[in-house]
Order: C-alpha cells, then structure tokens, then sequence
C-alpha cells in the first residue's frame, strides 16, 4: 500500500507570542530538551512567512497541519488571538484547520468568544490544556463551552495526560475525567490529547466506552508505543483493532519532529490500512474533509 496523506493534529505557529515560554513551562523545557526560543530564532532567521511555513510542512511530510490559539489571560496573563491563527488559516486554508482558544474562567465571555472564532473567523474546534486554568476538564466552568461546541457541531481537544508543569497537580488531566464530560455530552466530538503513562489504559478504555471520544498522539515519540514494558501496549493492541478508526497522529511540534513523527508512525506494527488512518483519514473524518470517510 503506498504512503498517503499526513494531517498533523498539533503543530504550533511560529509567531513569537506562540513560543513565549512562561515559567510554569520551564519543566518541560527540562523534561523534553527543547529551547522554544531557539527554534523560533531558526524560524524567524529564514524570514518566516505563511508560505515558507507552509514549505517546512512540504519537507517534513505534512498535508495538513492543525494549530491553535490560546487564552490563558486570568492565570498566566498570556494570549494569542483567535485572529492570529485564523489570518494563517485564510492564507493557506488548504494546508491549515485552526483550533480557538478561549479562557472558561471568564464564563460567558469565553462563549462568546468561541462562537466568534467559529462562526466568523472560521475555526474549527477548541482545545485545552486544563492545567493552564488550574482546574479539570469536567469542572462545571467548561460546561458551557461544551454546550457551545455542540451547537456549532465542532470538537473539542482536551490535554488527557500526565503534564510536567509543577504550577499544578498532576492528575489535572487525568483522561477519567472525560467519561464524565462523554456522559453529560454524548454527542460532543471529545479528543483527549496524549495518550501518556501512566494513564494511557485509562484513555484506551474512555476512548472504548464511548463513540464519541478520540485520541490524539501529540508530543510522544510514536517508537515508543510498541516498545516492551513501555505502558503503551493498550494504545497498540486497541489502536490496530477495536479503535483503530479514533486514534489520530499529531506531533505536537516543535516538542516532536514532524517528520520523526511521521516516520516512527510508519515504522510501527500496525495494518496498513491502519497507519493510513492514524496519519489521515481518522483527522480527515472529524473534520469533515472530503476523502476523510472510511468504508
């Protein structure tokens, strides 16, 4: 079977303001290796353009990649605008999904704002990281954004694994928590992002017991899941049969390699056909690109 398309679920823009690295983030600076600063230099050092964006995704084998804005103004003070990436997007609407960021500690303003950047900016989801709000993903502040995601019929991609910020506790985003948000919203698209030790049984049975939740593969190396005594044998086992059509590849760069990404994904021992719809067609299907429904 040839090698198709790749859609990349989580690639950050490389605006300055999406690489500040606020101190809460210092620990995975340390865990992951990575100087955001320095790779926005390389970026910045090229004369960074949509376009020549657009080509680095060329180069590492990306089609389409999905970033995100970020609201985090109530606890860290920072914000990039729903407007910041949707100005990428309407440049490159066939290389870019953009994801909203809004803030749920500012109720019904946070709302408001996703269903501007839905409505009128053409975004196509929102996405979380909870432990930047201190609070879990089914605390009763997101309820409403919920509510607003359903009645704009997009996803929601919500952090679901251990994080390395020491600002707050770990299980903050224990993926347990999105089984009470799929039964109080059993129609909402729900991607708990990162299937990380050591909780990843604990998404794979979420991902299980519910239609409507997925599983992005954001920011750990994919040649670990078929590693022995790795805790991702679940995601393996479970990602080549039973939810074979929810898993969905997303590098989380400039945390990960694209291209690396991609590669290990390739490499692992899954079904072809399997492969292709952790690269593609499972992205393609939540969001409703032509060519993303599987027979």
């Amino acid at each position: 079977m040839g090698q198709g398309k790749v859609i990349d679920c989580a690639v950050t823009p490389p605006f300055k303001e999406f690489f500040i690295n606020p101190s809460y983030m210092d620990n995975y600076t340390r865990v992951y290796g990575i100087d955001p600063e320095k790779e926005l230099k390389a970026l910045l050092d090229m004369g960074w353009t949509v376009d020549s964006f657009t080509q680095m995704l060329d180069g590492e084998g990306i089609d389409i990649a999905v970033i995100r804005a970020r609201d985090i103004e109530t606890t860290y003070g920072l914000k990039i605008t729903n407007e910041a990436c949707a100005d990428i997007v309407k440049k490159r609407p066939d290389r870019f999904i953009g994801l909203a960021g809004v803030d749920p500690l500012k109720g019904e303003a946070a709302v408001e704002e996703l269903d501007h950047a839905v409505r009128d900016l053409g975004l196509r989801g929102v996405d979380f990281w909870t432990y930047e709000y201190k609070i879990p993903s089914h605390d009763r502040r997101f309820y409403p954004i919920y509510e607003k995601c359903l009645d704009l019929k997009v996803p929601v991609f919500i952090e679901s694994s251990m994080h390395f910020s020491r600002h707050a506790p770990m299980d903050i985003c224990r993926p347990i928590y999105l089984d009470y948000i799929a039964i109080d919203f059993p129609d909402l698209q729900i991607v708990g992002s990162t299937p990380g030790w050591p909780w990843v049984s604990e998404l794979m049975g979420v991902a299980w017991r519910h239609p409507n939740v997925y599983v992005s593969t954001s920011t750990v190396r994919p040649k670990y899941f078929s590693r022995p005594n790795s805790g991702y044998e679940t995601l393996l086992q479970h990602g080549n049969s039973t939810l074979q059509d929810k898993i969905m590849f997303a590098s989380g760069w400039p945390m990960l390699s694209m291209k690396q990404g991609v590669e290990e994904i390739r490499a692992l021992p899954l079904k072809d056909a399997v492969k292709e719809k952790w690269l593609y067609h499972n992205a393609a299907q939540l969001f409703r690109i032509d060519g993303g429904k599987q027979s």
